[in-house]
């Protein structure tokens, strides 16, 4: 375990089914290490309409958790009425705090480029319609991203997850108003476009995530993840934008409470549970 931040931070973005919390004992588990890391509260994120349902639930479970809904890009070669039926009900639940992961993917050949632009279109407006963020997956799709977002009017909040740009596209979303999450990749010491690119953005358009179980940071790459590592990637960042750990962590939780509107963290979380 890492050593526990001198000020809690929030994991925008995760996968707790994913990191193989079935129920809410294990989601409890999960958080307990999460808090005992600094990590005070999490956003689990959907992939597709199962995990959309199980994240939805799991955000009841323990105060700690919150949820994203909708359809990866890679997933959006069949995304029908019904589908969009499933996950319009769930982005309107109290603790369903943004729509996503959405966007699109152009790494893997797993949904074709017009199926992913109407399903990327189609999130813009349930984010602008049911009032939530826009949580945005994008690789190796940095120009269709912008191009989609100005045509269709991009919500007042949206998240760039898992930033993957250079110091150029960090500038681009920055003017735009957009909000940057750095994942465990930033903490890669050969990742220089990426780390110069983290070192510019503004600390209330920074925030945190794992994106667990995937993106271990240093010094664990390569292994399973979890939301406790995001502590090693706020303190990596820390360094590398000559920021007190402290300070950023707070600024960081900071731009989380304004972005997703999360309730601030009752005493029993901020003092341990």
């Amino acid at each position: 375990m890492p050593e526990r931040l001198p000020a809690p931070v929030v994991d925008a973005h995760t996968h707790l089914d994913a990191c193989g919390a079935k129920d809410s004992a294990d989601v409890s588990t999960m958080l307990d290490r999460a808090q005992a890391a600094g990590v005070d509260r999490v956003i689990t994120v959907a992939d597709d309409l199962a995990s959309a349902r199980w994240a939805a639930e799991a955000s009841t479970w323990d105060d700690r958790v919150f949820a994203a809904v909708a359809v990866h890009p890679t997933r959006t070669a069949e995304f029908g009425d019904a589908d969009k039926a499933v996950v319009e009900a769930l982005a309107g639940q109290p603790r369903v705090v943004a729509v996503g992961e959405t966007g699109l993917d152009y790494y893997w050949d797993y949904s074709p480029p017009a199926a992913q632009h109407a399903a990327f279109r189609w999130h813009i407006d349930l984010a602008k319609r049911v009032g939530k963020p826009l949580m945005v997956h994008d690789r190796d799709a940095h120009d269709d991203i912008l191009r989609i977002l100005t045509e269709e009017g991009a919500p007042d909040r949206v998240v760039f997850h898992c930033f993957s740009g250079d110091l150029a596209f960090a500038k681009a979303c920055v003017e735009r108003g957009f909000v940057l999450s750095f994942a465990g990749p930033v903490t890669f010491r050969n990742a220089a476009p990426l780390r110069e690119a983290a070192a510019f953005v503004p600390a209330e358009q920074l925030l945190v995530e794992t994106d667990a179980p995937f993106l271990t940071p240093h010094p664990f790459r390569g292994r399973p993840n979890e939301p406790y590592c995001a502590a090693y990637t706020l303190r990596d960042l820390a360094a590398l934008r000559g920021d007190d750990v402290a300070e950023l962590a707070t600024a960081v939780s900071a731009t989380a409470d304004r972005v997703f509107r999360l309730p601030s963290v009752t005493s029993d979380l901020a003092n341990g549970r």
